[in-house]
């Protein structure tokens, strides 16, 4: 879905923080085995652009990484985090509430293969509206890696947490409609 001299002309100089309307962190939960939990945070400026600004995604137990979602949060001052779910369901929420911070949530589930849900983020590289704060090797391999009808393993968790968040930016998620409240 994407080429890597494709990604190469989309990185440039991010915005200001106070010049971006909307940022939010996408989470992909490992919680268990030795996968990465995707932590990616985005925002959209004024004239529509989405920013991927930072990577985090790491393999972490649970309490760590649910820790470092909240740093990105406040750090980034991000408005929600988009949580996957699928796997873990209560235990999402309840481990992003641990450590006297509450915030706030968008839960969502994956209800299409991790490519097909990837499609409409691919698009939005096309069509010029994302661009990268830099380089993002790993998240860009994983990127770079997806075909449409093929298993990526291990799973493409960096992926996984920007499709979320860019899917949120662009107004689209798939999801429930009882999950889109805030």
């Amino acid at each position: 879905l994407w080429r890597r001299d494709e990604l190469r002309a989309c990185r440039a100089d991010p915005p200001l923080r106070r010049d971006l309307q909307r940022v939010l962190v996408g989470v992909d939960p490992a919680l268990g085995g030795p996968g990465e939990t995707g932590i990616v945070v985005v925002g959209r400026d004024g004239d529509g652009i989405i920013w991927v600004l930072e990577d985090a995604s790491e393999a972490l137990p649970p309490a760590a990484w649910a820790a470092r979602v909240a740093q990105c949060f406040r750090r980034w001052r991000a408005e929600a985090v988009i949580a996957e779910i699928n796997q873990g369901g209560a235990l999402v929420r309840s481990l992003l509430s641990q450590g006297g911070t509450r915030l706030p949530i968008r839960e969502v589930r994956a209800m299409r293969s991790k490519s097909h849900r990837a499609e409409p983020v691919a698009a939005a590289y096309e069509r010029g509206e994302v661009r990268h704060a830099g380089a993002f090797p790993e998240l860009e391999d994983q990127m770079c890696d997806c075909v449409p009808g093929q298993r990526q393993s291990p799973s493409p968790d960096r992926l996984d947490a920007l499709v979320w968040a860019v899917n949120a930016s662009l107004g689209g998620l798939e999801t429930a409609s009882h999950e889109l409240a805030f």
